[in-house]
């Protein structure tokens, strides 16, 4: 191989002797280049002879399989070679690799499996992570599985990492790496923004700014939809006012071909307009583009813990995509983009993309790191660690279908981890195999990882796809949206060695092989309740009243929204109660329901939620009690509590020792720590608790005063008295706060006579704040200086309360005056 990089004029040319040298005494490298600078094609190529590999594979991994191929052919051409020689690629069911293939393009699942096989990839010189800034999760898992690779078994593996727009600083302190930056050779783009586009009316308004954008410029229109819907809208209305263009759709469903035509320039030479999903933004090149029309929108796949489902979203884009897109128009000449918001939009858009990593089902993720041993993922190398809600949701995915126990892989685990494919599947194709039902499973599983292939009014029935799918199969019909559901059934049906079958579906099958699948979405009738559905899950869901599935008694299903209160089923089988034996299972039940009575004590069969019969539990041990009610008061703690004004006062007295006194330890006795510390202070008086209202006899004043020890009880009342004993004889009680402001000793003025100084408790420390009262308790002074009371207010206050309670005594010399408890009447 004779290859010069520094005959081909691209940008990136500028920096490969800087990378070589970086490359050659560091394992870890950061690139950063535009698109167009060549990053991508020309510098794995300028690194493919290097010493540092030592004879070793290049291994690039990239975001998108269109991308892949495509990238992988383009090198292949600039060294004059058939794809497969030196440079090959290997996307999932397909690769074009051989003896002599030292460059591998890959999709960043497919590395995830090789490290599997070989976790040091001892023939791997060098791994190259392209158009990382898209912050694929599996580029996020490869990166930690090398980095664990590369820290424990391979200090001699290299990884680069090459962006167009990256965190860099943050990325380059997790990686311990250094940063090159190559200025590429961009041609300004003029930015104009049309302002805010309502997302309903958005194929009209984009084919409205395409129309005009080709009446005002030359050359290619590149635009930007969220996803197939939008393409498909905008595509017939262009189609129809732009004759004299070609229009094509480029999105990941599309056939190679289609993708590859929207990718060169036309034949014929016209005009194009390519209505591009974000599978445009970086990587591939599309020659020709002078014009780039933004939707601003993008759609994302998001993983919701609470619902244990995934949903597509319409979302912005971020600012880094929304730059990645405009530079679209600038590669060969100066460009224009029109961007369909304002600029006020733009200055309220996140600089950067969220990682799918923080949105994604991370299932797949938890059985990869059990198969390589790693108990703590979170102590890996995570750019953004993977949230702790969705890992246990992966946890407990996996635990159901008997992939992991007790936090280790199981043999069956291993087995479905070997399967290029999500868990679910995996498990769904392994048990149907066991069972003998592998040739169904093989077209449920096409159905269930690619799109619908029937219009939305078709019902929610999958057996109406699989009949579709086997008719076009047996009569050799070339169907659109079935051709690629069978491209990936077929690939199935090789890895398992299976036959095709296009006979007649079995509905009952078809149910029993999605609840493998998805054993928590299996779904029960509700009585009364048309169309409406439990699921094993706690969750409820909905057909549609009409539906051919809308009277069934049970329900597979595979397609759900995650919306909030009732959900709506998408795809669905009927399930034959025979088949769910395997699912049913019986739990000890011992709960407490406050809205149901309290208590509740039973043995339960059950699937998931869903409760087939229940036989109340009479005798109940301990530790079942204990357990019901000690979660019970963690849930309802304060509602089922007796919190009265004196246990409030106790606690408050306790609070304000605490404060005053931190030294001495006096425990906590707030309603949250009364509840943490539940097995010391109240178990022992739970034993007859069975209802709400047993709670609330609970003695809360006794408890927490009894938990004290003698000595400990006769200080607490030394140090803050409950009441305190004023001149008139009455005794009164104190006001306490638990985060130990001054106490308020509330007393009517005529009670306090010949009481000097203000009273202090807490051993002299604490000085009580006086509310003084007038006859009819209300407050004329407030007072933490007794004796500054007597000499400068008292006077101002007597004509006061002499005008307003003229028939009692208001002495001249209060001091020497004897307080009294009721009501002493002056004279007559």
């Amino acid at each position: 191989m004779n290859f010069d990089p520094f005959a081909i004029d691209l940008p990136v040319k500028e920096i490969i002797p800087e990378v070589l040298q970086e490359l050659h005494s560091k394992n870890t490298l950061i690139v950063q280049a535009p698109p167009g600078a060549g990053k991508s094609t020309l510098l794995p190529l300028a690194l493919l002879n290097q010493p540092f590999l030592k004879g070793k594979k290049i291994l690039m991994l990239e975001p998108r399989r269109l991308a892949t191929k495509s990238i992988a052919l383009r090198m292949s051409e600039l060294l004059g070679e058939k794809l497969g020689k030196t440079v090959g690629y290997r996307i999932r069911f397909e690769s074009q690799v051989s003896e002599h293939t030292r460059l591998e393009v890959l999709t960043e699942g497919i590395l995830t499996r090789m490290l599997h096989s070989d976790n040091a990839l001892e023939d791997v010189g060098l791994v190259i992570f392209d158009e990382f800034h898209e912050r694929n999760i599996h580029a996020d898992v490869a990166m930690a599985l090398c980095r664990e690779a590369q820290q424990l078994l391979r200090s001699d593996l290299r990884i680069l990492v090459m962006s167009a727009t990256l965190d860099m600083p943050q990325l380059a302190a997790l990686l311990n790496a250094p940063v090159i930056s190559s200025e590429g050779k961009m041609f300004p783009v003029e930015i104009n923004y049309t302002g805010d586009t309502d997302p309903w009316l958005m194929p009209e308004m984009v084919a409205k700014n395409v129309i005009d954008a080709s009446k005002k410029h030359e050359g290619d229109i590149l635009v930007f939809l969220p996803g197939q819907g939008e393409i498909k809208k905008t595509e017939a209305i262009l189609k129809k006012q732009l004759s004299n263009f070609s229009i094509h759709p480029l999105y990941g469903q599309l056939s190679p071909t289609a993708q590859y035509q929207a990718i060169m320039p036309n034949k014929f030479g016209k005009r194009k307009v390519v209505l591009s999903t974000s599978i445009a933004e970086t990587s591939l090149t599309i020659e020709g583009i002078t014009v780039v029309i933004d939707s601003g929108f993008g759609r994302t796949s998001k993983f919701d813990p609470k619902s244990g489902l995934s949903k597509l979203e319409t979302v912005r884009i971020a600012k880094d995509s929304a730059d990645q897109r405009a530079g679209r128009a600038g590669r060969l000449q100066p460009g224009f983009c029109y961007r369909l918001w304002s600029k006020a939009t733009q200055a309220n858009l996140a600089n950067f993309r969220t990682p799918e990593i923080l949105e994604a089902d991370l299932s797949f993720l938890v059985l990869d790191m059990m198969q390589w041993g790693i108990k703590d993922i979170r102590n890996l190398t995570w750019l953004t660690p993977p949230p702790a809600g969705t890992l246990a949701q992966a946890f407990e995915i996996l635990n159901q279908l008997n992939a992991i126990e007790n936090g280790k892989i199981t043999p069956h685990g291993k087995q479905i981890h070997a399967i290029p494919s999500h868990p679910r599947i995996a498990h769904m194709l392994v048990v149907s195999k066991d069972e003998d039902k592998i040739a169904l499973a093989t077209d449920i599983a096409g159905l269930l990882e690619e799109r619908d292939p029937l219009p939305p009014d078709t019902g929610v029935d999958i057996n109406l796809r699989i009949e579709a799918l086997r008719r076009a199969r047996k009569e050799a019909l070339s169907i659109k949206g079935l051709n690629k559901i069978e491209k990936i059934a077929s690939n199935y049906r090789r890895l398992f060695k299976a036959e095709v079958d296009n006979s007649p579906v079995d509905s009952f099958e078809t149910g029993s092989i999605i609840a493998l699948a998805y054993p928590e979405r299996i779904a029960f009738a509700r009585p009364g309740n048309n169309a409406q559905f439990q699921l094993a899950n706690g969750k409820l869901a909905m057909i549609g009243h009409k539906d051919d599935l809308a009277h069934e008694s049970w329900l597979a299903i595979s397609h759900i929204d995650a919306r909030e209160g009732m959900g709506k089923v998408f795809l669905a089988s009927p399930l034959n109660p025979k088949d769910l034996v395997p699912f049913v299972k019986e739990k000890r039940k011992v709960i407490w329901d406050s809205k149901k009575g309290g208590l509740l004590a039973s043995i339960d069969l059950s699937i998931g939620s869903i409760v087939l019969r229940s036989t109340p539990i009479r005798d109940l041990s301990d530790s079942d009690l204990k357990e019901a009610l000690t979660n019970a008061l963690i849930l309802e703690g304060e509602k089922l509590l007796d919190l009265s004004e004196k246990v409030q006062n106790l606690q408050a007295r306790m609070g304000s020792l605490r404060v005053w006194r931190r030294e001495e330890n006096w425990p906590d006795w707030s309603v949250e720590s009364i509840i943490n510390n539940q097995k010391e202070l109240l178990e022992p008086y739970l034993t007859e608790i069975r209802k709400p209202e047993d709670f609330k006899k609970l003695d809360l004043v006794s408890i927490l005063y009894h938990s004290l020890s003698f000595e400990q009880q006769h200080k607490f009342n030394d140090l803050v008295p409950e009441k305190i004993k004023v001149p008139s004889g009455s005794l009164i009680k104190i006001n306490y706060s638990a985060d130990g402001e001054a106490p308020i000793l509330a007393v009517r003025l005529q009670e306090v006579f010949g009481w000097l100084n203000t009273p202090k408790i807490n051993e002299g420390r604490t000085s009580l704040l006086l509310h003084l009262l007038s006859p009819g308790f209300k407050p004329v002074q407030i007072t933490s200086d007794l004796k500054s009371f007597w000499e400068n207010t008292y006077f101002e206050v007597k004509k006061e309360l002499k005008r307003r309670y003229p028939k009692h005594t208001w002495p001249e010399k209060p001091l020497e005056e004897k307080a009294i408890r009721g009501v002493k009447r002056k004279e007559e």
